[in-house]
């Protein structure tokens, strides 16, 4: 710019100067909501109908990774029968089968019914297989770090199966208020963000602008003293001193402007590397705050993954003490229905002796009221008799008294 439009360049300086002031953003921490939403820590879920949600997503999960394997495993079952044990292994053969007769029916067309059929009975046999790894989750966990399986689009779709899973914890788990607090955060960031590069855009046209301009201006002073040579040639003899003069007249003002570009571009150049350099520190914070909170979201998993896993042990111990208990009760139970059946026959042994008993009692009483009539009669005829005897040696002594006294007289 000419040193000679003055007013024009710190008209320029203060607007630059108030759009930078304007342009800088605040610094400002990030929400408590938004904290809070971000917080991996925070992503617990505290309600039974998320509890059945996510169980229902992580047992989805783990069912496409077991159907992932039963291919490899398949191609290997000999390798893995020792493992797996023979309900799963006549399982696995049972569906390598039906696979088989499946690829066979849909390469060649024949009945559909069949097919379906067929169809039918392979979804089964998966099913069944399904519910035979997990009702032993350690052999499948061993399954999985044993087998080595190439990468395949099943990797991919359980990927995106475990990403949906995560972004449904977090829809469930964030109120329509975080997620407008989490929104606007946002979308505060991206406008300071839009805000800061339209400035430094500005900024750069300017400093574009202005040395365009001191450009012109030296190139147009360059051209007049081209021209300022051309008549001092035609007038060199008369006019050396005042060619000298001019010339060093436009060499100090072509100092003086280029000085002046010079520190105007140095100016906007700092200006520039100041914006450029507090954009670089929010990217940064941004990034570091980002790597905080995937290594929080990280160790959160890895300290779920741990409490599944304890959990699973926990409930495998408890499940090995129930079916001990079991089968004490079992045992106690059979013990105790012996020892019913003992008390029952042993009660109707004591009852036929009871019943034996009073029957031998009755006896006796009625062999002793027998008895006791017995000796009553007994006793009667024996002093009939003695009566009787009594009286007929008495009837007899009559008779003899009798006797005597007739003789006498």
């Amino acid at each position: 710019m000419a040193t000679g439009d003055p007013a024009a360049f710190q008209v320029s300086l203060k607007k630059r100067t108030l759009v930078k002031g304007m342009a800088t953003p605040r610094k400002a921490g990030i929400p408590l909501g938004v904290r809070k939403v971000l917080d991996p820590h925070q992503l617990k879920p505290d309600n039974l109908e998320i509890e059945r949600i996510l169980t229902v997503l992580d047992e989805t999960t783990v069912k496409l990774e077991i159907t992932r394997l039963i291919l490899r495993i398949t191609g290997s079952l000999e390798r893995y029968a020792t493992m797996l044990g023979p309900e799963i292994t006549s399982s696995l053969l049972e569906h390598q089968k039906l696979s088989v007769e499946v690829q066979h029916l849909l390469s060649s067309p024949g009945d559909e019914e069949s097919r379906r059929a067929v169809e039918q009975h392979l979804k089964c046999s998966l099913r069944n297989i399904l519910r035979l790894f997990l009702a032993n989750p350690l052999l499948y966990h061993g399954l999985k770090y044993e087998i080595q399986v190439r990468q395949s689009p099943a990797d991919e779709f359980i990927k995106a199966f475990m990403e949906f899973r995560d972004f449904m914890l977090e829809r469930l788990l964030t109120s329509p208020d975080e997620e407008k607090e989490k929104i606007q955060f946002m979308e505060d960031i991206s406008l300071r963000v839009e805000k800061n590069t339209e400035i430094i855009s500005a900024l750069q046209e300017e400093l574009t602008a202005a040395i365009q301009t001191g450009d012109e201006e030296v190139h147009r002073k360059d051209k007049t003293i081209e021209n300022l040579k051309t008549s001092m040639e035609d007038l060199a003899e008369g006019c050396k001193a005042d060619i000298q003069q001019i010339m060093k007249e436009g060499e100090k003002q072509r100092k003086e402007d280029e000085k002046a570009s010079q520190e105007r571009c140095a100016r906007l150049k700092q200006d520039i590397q100041r914006l450029r350099a507090h954009f670089n520190a929010l990217v940064l914070k941004h990034r570091a705050s980002e790597l905080v909170l995937r290594k929080e979201k990280c160790e959160a998993e890895r300290e779920i993954q741990k409490w599944v896993q304890k959990y699973d042990t926990d409930m495998s111990e408890k499940q090995a003490t129930y079916e001990e208990l079991q089968a004490v009760y079992k045992e106690e139970k059979d013990q105790l229905s012996l020892l019913m059946e003992k008390h029952a026959l042993l009660l109707q042994e004591y009852t036929e002796i009871e019943e034996e008993r009073r029957m031998l009692k009755e006896k006796k009483e009625e062999a002793a009221r027998e008895e006791a009539r017995r000796n009553e009669a007994a006793n009667y005829i024996q002093a009939f008799w003695k009566g009787y005897l009594v009286r007929s040696t008495y009837k007899s002594k009559l008779k003899k008294g009798k006797g005597k006294g007739k003789g006498k007289k």
